[in-house]
């Protein structure tokens, strides 16, 4: 399909006329089209789209519908009726009362060409622009950030059904693209062994019962792949996504030795980490992970908003990670994402695993006030609250020198690194003096040798030690209560457009879809806002209105 983008795009008169009949008031989608105008252009995406062909779908309708249908939480299916049956549609989109329509198709076609053109964000970054144009969303100002969870769309396999899944997949992808290589040579148990999906009630229970069974499995998969690198066997089924990914399941779940052994199944500690391994062969991006209570199939998403009282609280950056990425890796790329949006903030407000000493110094670099809550000192004497932590002892930086609470100084002042291998400095007393020193059980416990020091360099231990005194004052409770705003945006994410189950397989569609439901997330507000609607407060239940009350 082609792109031919219209000069120009008005409501027909008709239209006009009906809908302003239907809502005198106006309702969202009219408020946003009469104040805003169209969010898109054809032109925004004519890179998408081929010079020749059948003219598409007006991608700017598409993009405009796509909002609408993440705002409400519609099937492709049912967004499509919605343009051909309400009238607010017609009239946000500049259509006749007679327009017929499209097929739902289009809405997946013109999601693949996003995804394909690596244009994921686009939609979310024009309506950015859009809001900055109209004065809705700034920098320099207050911004906050929160991540949750996001399931992945399939059924979550534990590691027995993975590998009877992976042969079933594998064997149903020849089946339909090389039929007759299959059935020359395939055994005629497999049809019964791999005909319908796995399921673990038909599992046996028992441990050995089960390995027995993954090695079948393994052994089966081993002779598919055998054949397949045949050199008599068509090259072409070698490159099959589904080939690769039974490949890559055998090299993680099983091993023999020698080549030629029986396959056998590997134990837990055996298996790659969990960035690593493939989880289902339907979606070989979603990753399994767990925080705190909360375990996972899938994949992240860290929302950020602007957080000023004079503006609307509009989505700013949306950045999907697969599970198993650390929250504190993220703070410094969303910063420099708003900073390429030029909506960098001059306060960040996020939650305790987004703040570290490389977090807050990277943050200072930038300009930008990093607000949340510091790690915990380490050690145990800081858990436990006795003894003398490492904050009890005063660091001179330009002499080397340690100072413990009981005035004697450090012996050795010595570069080194950390367990993750970041510059740290390692300080150590003398062994006589701690030995003689009075307060030797609380400062050591049951140790044996003289006290000793890791900390950070210089820049970080001073950034991470300042952040933690800064967490005890007043101002910084009164700055920081502010982020639980954060909280019910992510509860609206998940309420009205279901933003913690991907629609789609893959790690790419379900990063568009988090960037459509930031965009809807931000139609709706902006047309709350035109429409002077107050910001909803947090709820609290009739009992406990009550309380005051009763007490």
């Amino acid at each position: 399909m082609s792109l031919h983008a219209p000069l120009f795009s008005c409501i027909p008169n008709e239209t006009a006329r009906v809908a302003h009949a239907a809502f005198p008031k106006g309702n969202p989608s009219m408020r946003m089209r009469d104040t805003l105008g169209p969010i898109s252009a054809n032109r925004d995406v004519a890179d998408l789209f081929p010079r020749d062909g059948a003219p598409a779908q007006a991608p700017a309708h598409l993009a405009l519908i796509s909002v609408m249908q993440f705002a409400e939480n519609l099937s492709d299916r049912q967004a499509a009726d919605a343009v051909r049956a309400r009238i607010d549609g017609k009239y946000a989109l500049a259509l006749e009362l007679t327009d017929p329509g499209f097929d739902a198709s289009v809405l997946c076609d013109v999601r693949a060409r996003l995804v394909a053109g690596g244009a994921e964000q686009r939609l979310f970054e024009q309506m950015l622009l859009l809001f900055k144009a109209q004065g809705l969303v700034k920098g320099k100002g207050r911004q906050r950030t929160d991540a949750t969870h996001v399931l992945a769309a399939m059924h979550v396999l534990h590691r027995l059904e993975c590998i009877g899944e992976t042969v079933r997949h594998a064997l149903t992808t020849l089946a339909t693209s090389a039929p007759a290589w299959l059935t020359s040579w395939v055994p005629a148990e497999w049809s019964t062994r791999y005909g319908r999906r796995i399921d673990e009630y038909r599992l046996p229970e028992a441990k050995a019962d089960r390995s027995a069974l993954a090695e079948e499995w393994g052994t089966d998969g081993r002779e598919l792949l055998h054949r397949l690198w045949d050199p008599a066997t068509d090259p072409a089924l070698r490159a099959l996504p589904a080939v690769q990914i039974l490949r890559l399941v055998w090299l993680q779940q099983l091993y023999a030795e020698p080549p030629a052994a029986p396959m056998r199944w590997r134990v837990a500690e055996d298996l790659p980490p969990a960035p690593q391994l493939i989880c289902t062969p339907y979606d070989v991006d979603a990753r399994f992970s767990k925080k705190r209570e909360t375990s996972w199939v899938g994949s992240k998403v860290h929302l950020t908003e602007s957080g000023d009282d004079d503006a609307p609280h509009l989505f700013t950056d949306v950045t999907t990670t697969p599970a198993t990425t650390a929250d504190n890796t993220m703070p410094a790329i969303i910063q420099q994402q708003l900073e390429t949006r030029g909506l960098a903030p001059t306060e960040h407000l996020v939650d305790a695993g987004d703040v570290c000493a490389e977090n807050l110094l990277t943050s200072q670099q930038a300009d930008i006030d990093l607000v949340g809550p510091t790690p915990p000192e380490p050690g145990w004497r800081a858990k436990a609250k006795e003894g003398f932590a490492g904050s009890c002892f005063v660091l001179d930086w330009d002499a080397e020198q340690a100072t413990c609470p009981q005035g004697q100084v450090s012996r050795s002042w010595t570069a080194s690194a950390d367990h993750e291998g970041r510059p740290s400095v390692a300080i150590r007393f003398d062994k006589s003096t701690c030995a003689a020193c009075p307060a030797r059980t609380p400062c050591l416990g049951n140790a044996q040798g003289p006290r000793s020091l890791l900390v950070h360099e210089r820049a970080h231990d001073e950034a991470l030690h300042g952040a933690r005194t800064r967490q005890q004052t007043e101002a910084f409770k009164t700055v920081y209560a502010d982020r639980a705003g954060i909280e019910g945006s992510l509860s609206q994410g998940v309420r009205v457009s279901g933003m913690r189950q991907s629609r789609y397989i893959g790690y790419l569609k379900t990063r568009l879809m988090h960037f459509l439901v930031a965009a809807a997330l931000n139609f709706i507000r902006v047309a709350a806002w035109l429409a002077e609607v107050p910001q909803a407060r947090t709820r609290t239940s009739a009992f406990a209105r009550l309380a005051p009350a009763a007490t």
